[in-house]
């Protein structure tokens, strides 16, 4: 196991060299190897010169990397996050503040597989901590009361330098704090994502402003600004749109609670997502159905195997349905696969590999997108591939012999907005505040999906398995 200590320094030339000799003296265990990346916020006391020195002795465990302008930590320990190569990640602030030995309590949880995240708390109990500024530490537990009670944790001390966490995670968080703001960022990212965050009790050995100490009141009112702009946005995924959309799906639990609710009669004793996400499908289907929750992204596995840890009935299992089945997957009675196919170039070897898992009389409910004339810029944005008529559909089935028992379509009304903001609008995201509305609205499109006389947005077949 790889560990990656991440050092943001900024004007340390004092401290610079103890720190990193202490950080490399660490014996931790379950870390086989250990790197250093430092980043160096464009310091002016002679930190570069240091820094250089360091790498030249230590090519194979410091990795430097030297910013142009000065931007802030946040910013230096975004850049530090993206460029580390290790399994698990800890920032290290490089002024003697926080005790790198410490390092093997703080990582043991995330070692031990039950966190994602941990935090050392200075205000924890049990350990010794440098007396100081009584207003410095009533901001601190104010900021943390109040990032609390907006992300629903009980954290002690969410200003913590030491912040622990496994580096696939971390790397997938986009981290837009250039300065301080960066705590409460984090934590609000963390809390949103679920992930599994504990706390152990640190030392503290706090410096004085005379000694270099940088943050400011001014830095305490950014953080606050931090904390409500967090609560609002749902900024927890780097880079990929389709995580953003899955995200936003939560917006609209009526919605998925109405098209499961359609397709609940044909559900059997164990059913298999294909596809399952994040698990906004598997949440809904638990609570009648043992799920087997499958998935091929390292991001969606890790939400749903922290979500569903213990949980009786549902099991999460990594299989990309383009391939064949692993062996030891179970056979299920059902199969949901819902808005997947139409992200897949060769939509026939899903539905051919899902075949070779069901039982014999089982049931597959495919939903998908309706109508290539509605396709837009909506669809592009998303990743379709196509959307699907009823033949279409239904001649992916019935040419495994498949008996097609229902197809129907849903969300009528949806038909409007998809075409207003896809095709005429060239809008490439319905965004969470769109589903927000249209999640009030789910009672009212139910009942009027009866009487509308077009098609639906979405299509969806009942397709049954011949016996042997």
């Amino acid at each position: 196991m790889k560990l990656s200590v991440l050092i943001p320094v900024y004007n340390e030339r004092r401290t610079l060299r103890e720190i990193v000799s202490r950080v490399m003296a660490q014996e931790i265990p379950g870390i086989d190897t250990l790197e250093l990346v430092i980043v160096d916020d464009c310091s002016t006391d002679g930190t570069h010169e240091i820094l250089a020195e360091l790498a030249t002795e230590h090519p194979d465990t410091i990795q430097v990397i030297l910013l142009e302008q000065n931007q802030g930590k946040g910013n230096a320990i975004s850049t530090a996050i993206q460029a580390a190569t290790g399994d698990l990640g800890i920032i290290q602030d490089a002024d003697l503040e926080y005790d790198p030995g410490e390092y093997a309590a703080v990582l043991q949880p995330i070692l031990e597989g039950a966190a994602d995240v941990v935090y050392g708390s200075r205000f924890a109990d049990h350990q010794e901590r440098r007396v100081l500024y009584f207003r410095h530490t009533i901001a601190n537990q104010f900021l943390t009361l109040l990032s609390n009670f907006f992300t629903d944790l009980n954290l002690t001390d969410m200003e913590t330098c030491y912040k622990a966490f496994r580096m696939q995670i971390a790397k997938t968080i986009p981290i837009r704090s250039k300065r301080f703001g960066i705590e409460p960022e984090l934590t609000a990212k963390f809390a949103k994502r679920k992930l599994r965050i504990y706390e152990v009790p640190i030392s503290y050995h706090g410096r004085t402003y005379a000694e270099g100490k940088k943050i400011g009141w001014k830095d305490g009112l950014q953080a606050i600004w931090t904390i409500f702009k967090y609560w609002v946005i749902d900024d927890m995924f780097q880079g990929s749109y389709g995580h953003k959309d899955l995200i936003d799906m939560e917006a609209a639990p009526k919605y998925t609670e109405w098209t499961l609710a359609r397709t609940r009669p044909y559900v059997g004793q164990l059913l298999l997502e294909i596809g399952s996400g994040i698990g906004n499908d598997v949440r809904i289907l638990m609570q009648y159905t043992d799920v087997i929750a499958t998935e091929i992204d390292p991001v969606y596995l890790e939400i749903l195997r922290n979500a569903y840890l213990n949980t009786p009935g549902v099991d999460v299992r990594e299989w990309d349905a383009t391939l064949l089945p692993p062996t030891d997957l179970p056979q299920p009675d059902s199969i949901l696969c819902s808005n997947v196919i139409e992200h897949i170039e060769d939509d026939r070897a899903v539905v051919a590999h899902a075949d070779q898992v069901l039982k014999p009389g089982g049931r597959m409910i495919f939903i998908v997108p309706r109508g290539q004339k509605l396709y837009c810029s909506l669809d592009e944005a998303i990743g379709h591939y196509r959307r699907y008529d009823r033949e279409q559909l239904r001649v992916l089935f019935e040419e495994l012999n498949y008996d097609v028992e229902e197809l129907f379509t849903l969300n009528k009304i949806g038909v409007i907005g998809w075409w207003w903001r896809g095709k005429i609008a060239k809008q490439k995201a319905i965004g969470r505040l769109g589903l927000k509305v249209f999640n009030v609205m789910v009672p009212l499109f139910r009942l009027i999906d009866r009487i509308l006389p077009w098609e639906g947005l979405s299509l969806v077949i009942v397709a049954r398995k011949p016996e042997e």
